[in-house]
């Protein structure tokens, strides 16, 4: 699906319905004009290339989804990749944004038909903020900021994920030991790959605020560097839970420990008290012929006696010294 509005300086908005008139409207180069496209077909991708006379690798890296977040100049544009999560740091869509003097055209790939990112409320936000700075380049920090806005979400419900982890590693150990484990190496999983996703766009930031892209101009610089503290407390919080996680896995395998431990001991123990009595008998049950007590009358109460009660002192010297 493709759509464009120019964003005029008046404050008004003037929607594109026909996408053959967007040639018309970039010539005129009044306003801002921004050209936003949802899973877009090739016959759309062909169109936006033909009408911005877009880079080929630009749009070659559009149609092989997966990029580094990026950003990449070229003669009359620059093309950035960021990702943007529906709150789940599971759930990403990538998103594509090439700008240049008067316009932008951001183009978005779903996650499962979730857009992540509701691109309307961002139109609206920028109607109302846009008073002196309706320039690409703040067009651009609208849309960054509510990008990374959507990773505070997503790190709010990996923390409380973290904290269910963490509170059911003391739990008694038994079948869902398999499935506690599963649990701390898929969350682990998912936090690497949102860091891949998240973390390099501060280094995108970073060069926009070395104004190494001409496109952009001064007016929206402190605006970015508003997005980029934000990326850095993203990435604070993305290190501590990766700590936190780490120290949950070491926690869970020293419990697991623990616990073999404590079999070991009582393994132990049984072994000890049973030796006694099998002592005993493996004594009495040699063959040899002159042998002492064994034409006594009560011999085999006497050793059944031995065997009990060395069973019962075995027993509660262990279970004193807290083995049974």
């Amino acid at each position: 699906m493709l759509s464009a509005t120019v964003f005029n300086d008046d404050g008004s908005n003037t929607p594109v319905d026909d996408p053959s008139a967007i040639s018309d409207h970039l010539e005129a180069g009044v306003g801002v004009l921004w050209v936003d496209a949802i899973d877009p077909s090739e016959d759309e991708l062909l169109k936006i290339q033909d009408e911005f006379s877009l880079h080929p690798l630009a749009m070659e890296d559009l149609r092989h989804p997966g990029q580094r977040p990026k950003i990449e100049r070229y003669d009359s544009h620059a093309f950035l990749v960021a990702y943007a999560s529906d709150g789940n740091p599971r759930h990403l869509s990538e998103l594509n944004i090439f700008i240049a003097d008067g316009w932008l055209i951001s183009v978005r790939r779903t996650y499962k038909g979730d857009e992540c990112v509701d691109m309307l409320d961002v139109a609206k936000r920028f109607e109302r903020t846009r008073e002196g700075h309706n320039t690409v380049g703040f067009l651009l920090y609208t849309i960054l900021d509510a990008v990374v806005d959507t990773y505070f979400d997503a790190l709010d419900n990996t923390e409380d994920e973290l904290e269910t982890i963490e509170s059911r590693i003391f739990e008694t150990i038994g079948r869902t030991e398999q499935v506690l484990q599963q649990d701390l190496l898929t969350l682990r999983r998912e936090l690497l790959m949102f860091r891949r996703r998240v973390v390099p766009l501060r280094d995108v930031l970073q060069v926009i605020l070395r104004q190494e892209v001409h496109p952009l101009g001064d007016d929206a610089q402190r605006y970015f560097q508003d997005v980029l503290d934000h990326i850095l407390r993203v990435t604070d919080t993305l290190e501590t839970q990766r700590e936190l996680l780490g120290n949950a896995v070491d926690a869970h395998l020293a419990v697991v420990n623990n616990h073999m431990n404590d079999i070991m001991k009582k393994m132990t123990s049984w072994g000890a008290i049973l030796f006694g009595a099998a002592l005993v008998t493996g004594i009495y049950g040699m063959n040899f012929e002159y042998m002492p007590e064994l034409r006594w009358h009560y011999g085999y109460f006497i050793a059944l006696s031995w065997m009990l009660l060395l069973t019962v002192v075995l027993y509660t010297w262990f279970k004193k010294k807290g083995w049974l």
